[in-house]
């Protein structure tokens, strides 16, 4: 229907699968650029509501919202990785999501820099999967993933920046 349609313009990887789609036609990829520009800019919107996802949660510290988003992001991961359905696939994704869970727990009671590293270290594994396809299928995800990861990451720098607590 049209009103789902229209909906579905403001939603998360509706653009960049349409992409996907054309280029996989052999549509050049500067005939998809504006479908990639919007998908774009709506992984910044969606880093902007990561980086606001605290006040949703105004009894729990930023930080503690924060780790346990990283904690969330990475688990992502285990579950492509599951999909994927190749045990040593499966194995790296669970070690790795680990690590990102570790680094968000320290970030709780610890430097909140470390929670900029977590997302900026996401957004570098969300690189590393788009050019690497480790976890296979998933060309489609890291690319928006990334833009929310260093959108949420800079947000977080000028917070810190401007001596917001995230400890309070």
């Amino acid at each position: 229907p049209g009103w789902m349609s229209t909906i579905a313009q403001g939603l998360p990887l509706t653009h960049g699968i349409e992409a996907a789609r054309k280029l996989a036609d052999g549509w050049s990829f500067s005939s998809v650029a504006g479908l990639l520009a919007a998908e774009a800019l709506i992984g910044v919107v969606w880093g902007v509501i990561q980086a606001g996802v605290p006040l949703g949660f105004w009894w729990l510290d930023p930080a503690t919202v924060y780790a346990l988003s990283l904690a969330l992001i990475a688990a992502v991961y285990i579950g492509f990785a599951v999909a994927d359905g190749r045990p040593g696939v499966i194995a790296v994704e669970t070690v790795v999501a680990a690590v990102f869970v570790v680094v968000g727990a320290a970030g709780v009671t610890g430097p909140a820099w470390l929670l900029v590293a977590g997302f900026v270290g996401h957004g570098v594994k969300d690189l590393w999967q788009h050019r690497t396809q480790f976890v296979a299928n998933t060309r489609w995800w890291p690319p928006f993933c990334l833009v929310i990861d260093f959108v949420a990451a800079a947000i977080l720098v000028v917070l810190l920046a401007v001596g917001v607590d995230f400890h309070n």
